[in-house]
């Protein structure tokens, strides 16, 4: 007893230092913003040394010291005010869908410092700051240069693997939908495509965990606005791939991460600290196999809400949109609508084939295109995003015969019934949905 005594007193005095300074540059947000941070996150996330009386009691001290150290690595509040507002705010946006999916502060930290917990109305208060929908976005018609300022198509087989060795999957472009977003927190849309092995273990609801071999693709437009009132993808940024192996991929969450942007498709990562940034964000989402996609499915899966099933499309439709290639995507901001343009292998042949100068509309028989049309509703995983609701209508302008296209069909309503009367609109919808261009890719 005397020997463990003195013994724990000789622990005491082997306390390495938490550095501790005041802010350099403090976040720029109102004081009530600021008040809340102060009181749930700094006792981590700064430069300020606030320990409780049993943070200080070694062995104690030294996990306290290590998570703090870990915790201003990832984000601190006393230098984020030195980065641009725009970066100020989407790092305080993860904050956010930290805190409401119960990620932070650490449920372990929460337990010893009740007075850290976020109540319901501060992260309220914190929301209300961001406003992701306050406004859209501005300079209708307009058309940045792309993030890395490349402008030639690049050699997708030659693109350079990430940092941590992840390799591109230069046939990503070719993969089917497993969702879209809408992002109001840094206005941009998103494509989530799936290659056969996760677009499979979607449509059957083996997701729990997804199976190896599950690639994902999400590709990233800046959301511009056009002279018809709608929300278009604009210049490309990025593609981000997760490649899911268990075991090789064991110590970041059985998923491989990489990031490459601009339309030269430069590689993200310039130190083993990137995937951490990976695994960072998606660490809210672990029980749910570190995914926060929820897959455009009929399928059922048992547990939290991990598919978007009132988005499916019914099977009683003449062709199934979502086995085809995704083309563009739009959102109309007045009735809270996304809408996204399908086409079959012949049509996308035909689109490409426009994009390359050639405009013709006459076509041998085959092409179908498809616009699926979805009531928008707030992504319960991401504030600050909207995702895909309940189907509105789909439209389908189809060539039978060679020449322009000769068959229109749109089914709408509660459950999706065809239209028996759409004759009256054909040639304008025929119209706006061929005037649709695709969306950029590198």
């Amino acid at each position: 007893m005397v020997v463990g005594a003195v013994l724990f007193a000789l622990l005491q005095f082997v306390r390495p230092a938490i550095p501790s300074q005041s802010a350099t540059s403090e976040i720029q947000a109102p004081e009530n913003v600021r008040g809340i941070l102060r009181k749930d996150c700094y006792s981590c996330h700064s430069d300020e040394r606030r320990l409780a009386w049993f943070d200080e009691v070694v062995p104690a001290y030294w996990l306290v010291r290590q998570d703090v150290l870990t915790a201003r690595q990832h984000l601190n509040f006393s230098t984020l005010g030195g980065k641009p507002a725009a970066a100020q705010k989407a790092t305080l946006y993860e904050a956010v869908n930290m805190i409401q999916l119960g990620a932070m502060p650490l449920p372990s930290f929460r337990a010893l410092h009740p007075n850290a917990n976020v109540t319901p109305g501060e992260l309220e208060t914190l929301k209300a700051y961001l406003a992701p929908w306050a406004s859209a976005p501005s300079r209708p018609g307009a058309t940045p240069p792309s993030p890395s300022g490349a402008s030639a198509r690049a050699d997708l087989n030659a693109v350079m693997p990430e940092y941590n060795g992840l390799p591109f999957e230069p046939l990503f472009e070719g993969w089917k939908l497993i969702a879209t977003t809408e992002r109001g927190d840094n206005n941009t849309f998103r494509f989530i495509l799936g290659n056969d092995i996760a677009v499979k273990a979607a449509q059957t609801g083996s997701i729990s965990p997804w199976p190896d071999g599950s690639r994902f693709a999400k590709i990233a437009w800046q959301r511009e606005p056009g002279a018809d009132g709608l929300l278009h993808p604009g210049p490309f940024i990025q593609v981000e791939f997760m490649a899911k192996d268990a075991q090789r991929y064991k110590s970041t969450d059985g998923w491989g991460w990489g990031r490459w942007r601009g339309l030269d498709l430069k590689p993200y990562g310039s130190g083993p600290d990137f995937v951490s940034e990976c695994t960072g964000c998606h660490k809210p989402v672990l029980k749910d196999d570190a995914v926060y996609t929820l897959p455009i499915t009929s399928a059922r899966v048992k547990g939290g809400e991990v598919v978007n099933d009132r988005a499916a499309l019914p099977a009683s439709l003449p062709y199934q949109p979502l086995d085809w290639t995704p083309v563009t995507m739009y959102v109309d901001p007045r009735s809270r609508t996304t809408a996204t343009l399908f086409g079959n292998e012949p049509a996308v042949r035909a689109l490409r084939a426009r994009g390359a100068g050639n405009n013709a509309t006459d076509l041998p028989p085959g092409p179908v295109l498809a616009l699926v049309t979805w009531a928008q509703r707030d992504d319960p995983h991401w504030f600050g995003a909207r995702i895909p609701d309940r189907p509105i209508s789909v439209e389908f302008v189809e060539w039978l015969t060679a020449g322009p296209p000769n068959v229109y069909r749109r089914f709408d309503g509660d459950p999706l019934v065809e239209d028996p009367s759409p004759l009256a609109a054909a040639t304008e919808r025929t119209s706006f949905i061929l005037g649709l261009a695709p969306a950029q890719l590198p």
